[in-house]
């Protein structure tokens, strides 16, 4: 697990979790969120990410989460997030995009279902209405 704690650039600073068995996903998503002033936990499985939201502090404000890890390749993973943490959005990103997944996603409650490959700069944009969005309820 990797996490880099980011000064707030603005009050609009969350805590985001990322969550992809790939490198350079993780990475790239960590450099530009924490450039928007975000904090950004890291983790490459299912098993990582269960510790992290379970944990008592420091919980993430938002979750991206791919739906394909080494240890997960179903909605159990973001189920069990749901479950734990259910106020908080989950985006799931995905390589393997069907109806079916997206539809399972969204009916356990995703604030977005997002299909490989994406732009980065587009998920800052999500994570920033999925905070906002929150803010508002």
């Amino acid at each position: 697990m990797t996490f880099s704690p980011v000064p707030a650039k603005n009050s609009a600073v969350a805590h985001v979790l990322v969550v992809d068995d790939e490198p350079l996903i993780r990475w790239s998503l960590a450099e530009v969120l924490g450039q928007s002033g975000h904090i950004v936990t890291e983790t490459g499985d299912a098993k990582e990410t269960l510790r992290v939201v379970t944990r008592v502090t420091n919980r993430p404000d938002v979750i991206l989460l791919d739906y394909r890890l080494p240890d997960s390749n179903d909605l159990g993973l973001f189920a069990a997030i749901k479950r734990e943490l259910p106020e908080v959005p989950v985006i799931l990103m995905t390589a393997y995009g069907s109806p079916e997944i997206t539809t399972g996603a969204l009916a356990l409650g995703a604030y977005r279902v997002v299909n490989k490959p994406f732009e980065v700069q587009d998920l800052v944009a999500l994570v920033q209405q999925a905070c906002a969005s929150v803010r508002r309820a």
